[in-house]
C-alpha cells in the first residue's frame, strides 16, 4: 500500500508551478491571503464603469427610439403598400378589360376572316356568272358546277331593292305629301310620320321583301332538296337563287320605266323564263329520280316566276296598304262649298219675313223677363 501511495504523493509534490503556490499556502497556515497591491485600481465601481453604464443606457434609449420610429415608418409604409396594392389591382383589372376587348376585336376579325373566302371574287368572274345565269345548260347527265360565293348574289339583292324603290317613285304610290286643288289654292297634306317616315317604311319593306325571298326560298328549296336526296349545299343554293334574280332585275328595271303590260309579259316569259330554266337545269343535274326532279324543280320554277309577277303588280298596292295601316290614309280636309245667296228677297215673302223677325224678338224679351 505504501508503494502505491508514494507515487501519488510524489506526483502531487512534483506538480507544476500552477499548483505550487496553492500547496504552500495550505501548508503555511491554512489561510488565504489576497495581495491588494497586485489588484487593478480600475476594477469595481469606479467612475469609468459608471460612465460606461450611462453610455450603455443612452445607447439602449437610442435603439428603442429607432425601433419605435421604424415601427411608425412600417405602419406608414403599410398604408402606402395597401394603396399601392389597390392601385395595382385596379391597373390589373383595367388591363384585363382591355385585353378582353382586344380579344373580342380579334375574334370579330377572325369571324370576318372566315367569311372572306365567300366574298373573294374577281369582277370578271361575277360578270361571266351573271351572263351564265341567263343561259340554260343542256348537259344534265352529271352534276353541274355551282359558284360557291355570295358576293354576286348579295349585290343582286341590293340592286333589286334599289329597283323596287325606284319603281315606287315612278308609280302612283304615295311617297311624299299629296297635293289637291281646291278652288285655286293647293293645301299640302303630310302623313303622320312625315315624308321621312314613309321613305323609311318603303326601304324597310323593300329590304325585307328581297332578303326574305332570297333567304326563305333558298332554305325551303334546300329542305326539299334534302328530302329529294339532291346533291346541293345551302351555300350553293343561296348562290344559285341569288344569281337567278338577275333576270328579275332586268325585267323590273325596264317595265318600271315603260309602263306596258304586254312588254312586261314578254320580258317575263323570255328573261325571267331563261333565268328560271338555268336554275331548273342545275337542280335536275343534281337530283336523281323523275318524281324528285318534278317536285323540286316545279316548286322552284313556280315560286321564282310568281315572285316576279308579285313584284310588278301587287307589291305597290301591298306597300301602300302598309303605309295606310301604319300612318293612316291621306284624307283630304272638308271642303267648303260656296252657295249663292240672293241679294234681295221677293216682295211676296217680305211681310212673312218681317213677321218672323218680330215674333223672335218677342220670344227673346219674354225669356229675358223670366
Amino acid at each position: 500500500m505504501a508503494t502505491t501511495a508514494a507515487p501519488a504523493g510524489g506526483s502531487r509534490n512534483g506538480a507544476g508551478p500552477e499548483w505550487g503556490g496553492f500547496e504552500e499556502n495550505i501548508q503555511g497556515g491554512g489561510s488565504a491571503v489576497i495581495d491588494m497591491e497586485n489588484m487593478d485600481d480600475t476594477s469595481g465601481s469606479s467612475f469609468e464603469d459608471m460612465g460606461e453604464l450611462h453610455q450603455r443606457l443612452r445607447e439602449e434609449e437610442v435603439d428603442a427610439d429607432a425601433a419605435a420610429a421604424e415601427e411608425e415608418d412600417g405602419e406608414f409604409l403599410g398604408m402606402k403598400g395597401f394603396k399601392g396594392q389597390l392601385s395595382r389591382q385596379v391597373a390589373d383589372q383595367m388591363w384585363q378589360a382591355g385585353k378582353r376587348q382586344a380579344s373580342r376585336a380579334f375574334s370579330l376579325y377572325a369571324n370576318i376572316d372566315i367569311l372572306r373566302p365567300y366574298f373573294d371574287v374577281e369582277p370578271a368572274q361575277v360578270r361571266s356568272r351573271l351572263l351564265e345565269s341567263m343561259i340554260p345548260i343542256k348537259m344534265v347527265n352529271f352534276p353541274q358546277k355551282i359558284a360557291g360565293e355570295l358576293y354576286g348574289p348579295l349585290m343582286l339583292v341590293f340592286t333589286l331593292v334599289a329597283i323596287l324603290l325606284h319603281g315606287m317613285k315612278t308609280s302612283d304610290t304615295i311617297i311624299v305629301s299629296r297635293t289637291e286643288d281646291f278652288g285655286g289654292w293647293r293645301p299640302k297634306l303630310k302623313a303622320a310620320g312625315g315624308d321621312g317616315g314613309r321613305e323609311g317604311t318603303l326601304m324597310g319593306t323593300a329590304i325585307g321583301t328581297c332578303f326574305g325571298y332570297w333567304l326563305g326560298v333558298s332554305s325551303f328549296i334546300y329542305f326539299l332538296a334534302y328530302l329529294c336526296n339532291a346533291q346541293i349545299t345551302m351555300l350553293q343554293m343561296l348562290a344559285l337563287l341569288g344569281y337567278g334574280l338577275f333576270g328579275h332585275c332586268i325585267v323590273l328595271l325596264i317595265t318600271y320605266n315603260i309602263h306596258l303590260h304586254a312588254l312586261f309579259y314578254l320580258f317575263w316569259l323570255l328573261v325571267g323564263g331563261l333565268s328560271t330554266l338555268r336554275m331548273v337545269a342545275v337542280l335536275v343535274s343534281r337530283t336523281v329520280g323523275p318524281t324528285q326532279r318534278l317536285l323540286l324543280c316545279g316548286t322552284l320554277a313556280a315560286l321564282h316566276m310568281l315572285f316576279l309577277l308579285y313584284l310588278h303588280f301587287a307589291y305597290h298596292k301591298v306597300v301602300e296598304g302598309i303605309l295606310d295601316t301604319l300612318e293612316g290614309p291621306n284624307i283630304p280636309p272638308m271642303q267648303r262649298v260656296p252657295r249663292d245667296i240672293p241679294a234681295a228677297l221677293p216682295a211676296a215673302k217680305l211681310p212673312a219675313t218681317m213677321l218672323n223677325a218680330t215674333m223672335l224678338k218677342a220670344v227673346e224679351v219674354t225669356l229675358q223677363s223670366h
